[in-house]
């Protein structure tokens, strides 16, 4: 089985904690968390069509999540950020 490598292009970034969790309620996952500056996490998520859509809609309050799934991510990218 031959794993396919992610480019540069291939991936979203993002310090955006709330971006992230709006996103996984919609099935995305975050590939990795780049922690080389110590005060800022910068979160990498694979891009796809539908993505920058996404993204728009966050950033012009247009997007619509269900609040518990969200406080759930958050908790969980949080958990992610601090415990490893």
């Amino acid at each position: 089985m031959i794993e396919k490598i992610l480019n540069e292009k291939d991936l979203y970034k993002t310090s955006d904690i709330c971006l992230c969790a709006a996103l996984c309620c919609y099935g995305y996952q975050i590939e990795a968390i780049d922690r080389q500056n110590p005060s800022k996490a910068i979160f990498l998520i694979k891009r796809d069509e539908q993505l920058d859509d996404l993204i728009q809609l966050y950033f012009t309050h247009q997007l619509k999540v269900e609040p518990l799934s969200f406080f759930s991510f958050l908790k969980e990218i949080k958990t992610r950020i601090y415990n490893i």
